[in-house]
């Protein structure tokens, strides 16, 4: 009768902290995931994929010269926001994540990761997190995983993220849930997906210092959308670079930053726009018309906007070439 009594009050005690967890302010995020810092270069990340709404702003968190967090299972969100305010004031992952579930009671339903900006990674898997669950450290990065297919995931994560050494560190992270789906991946399939990077050190500017921060909240494919969406970032950066050399006049730069940009989504025509106006500012207008012509034929909308770019000195060709640039 007694280990009847033992066996019923384990399962109410179960039953009570998951219902604890389990609310608005604690979703169920079942799901795969790694955080990650970068030797060469400091940067430190967070990659998620899950069947579950917008996956990114429940489970990845991180801050520029600080580290990284990934709270997942039954998620306690403000582990993120707090794990960070920790491991500011000094304490290590390890300090960290043990600080964070001490007065948890629904600590055996959670999955914690933390990577902190020296390296050091602590991760937890809580014991009544939903089969296959469980978790990999390696070297200045962690991968982890609950309510899987099968009991392969992390170790697919890991190697891949392993083979990935010497390219960036969105891209390894990126690689790794790729390796998590194709392994088997959530047993109930994928619905979202994020990537969140931060710099080594902070500039005293947190609004802009995000290397990368990209989610996929609803989608069928949401890695391959992932993926997609990161490409464009990429050619994006380089658009970025354009415009900053613009702002120094160094025309030259500028173009070679718009060209590359442009190669990657050639149909783009933000890209191909800003492209042609560079050129036309950089007293090459014979070059700049044919691609202007193909832009305005597309979308007559960039004409309009080409007129109002010299009361803003964003077009300084002359009245004869903005002429001809209008008559396309």
């Amino acid at each position: 009768m007694k280990r009847i009594f033992t066996v019923v009050a384990s399962v109410l005690l179960c039953l009570s902290v998951s219902s604890q967890a389990f609310d608005k302010e604690h979703p169920l995020a079942n799901t795969y995931s790694m955080v990650a810092r970068d030797p060469e270069t400091g940067e430190m990340g967070v990659a998620v994929q899950s069947h579950w709404f917008s996956v990114g702003t429940v489970v990845s968190w991180a801050e520029a010269g600080v580290g990284a967090i990934a709270t997942q299972s039954f998620v306690n969100k403000s582990f993120g926001i707090r794990g960070l305010a920790l491991l500011k004031e000094g304490l290590t992952a390890r300090q960290a994540l043990d600080s964070l579930l001490k007065d948890d009671p629904a600590r055996e339903v959670r999955q914690l990761a933390i990577v902190d900006v020296n390296g050091n990674v602590a991760v937890h898997t809580g014991s009544s997190c939903i089969q296959y669950a469980t978790h990999i450290a390696g070297n200045q990065f962690s991968v982890q995983a609950n309510m899987m297919l099968n009991g392969k995931v992390p170790g697919a994560m890991y190697t891949a993220f392993e083979r990935g050494k010497g390219k960036p560190l969105a891209e390894r992270m990126l690689t790794a849930l790729d390796a998590a789906q194709a392994a088997g991946g959530d047993i109930r399939g994928k619905q979202s997906a994020a990537i969140l990077v931060v710099p080594a050190r902070s500039s005293g500017k947190p609004w802009d210092e995000r290397t990368v921060d990209l989610r996929v909240d609803d989608n069928k494919e949401p890695l391959k959308e992932l993926r997609r969406l990161y490409s464009v970032h990429l050619a994006y950066e380089h658009m970025n670079k354009g415009d900053l050399a613009v702002e120094k006049n160094d025309m030259t730069a500028a173009i070679n930053e718009y060209n590359a940009a442009m190669k990657m989504f050639p149909e783009n025509l933000e890209m191909q726009y800003w492209t042609a106006i560079t050129l036309a500012n950089n007293k090459q207008v014979a070059k700049a018309l044919p691609m202007l012509k193909k832009i305005f034929t597309k979308d007559p909308n960039w004409k309009e906007l080409t007129r109002r770019l010299p009361a803003v000195n964003l077009l300084t060709v002359t009245a004869d070439e903005l002429k001809k640039i209008l008559a396309l």
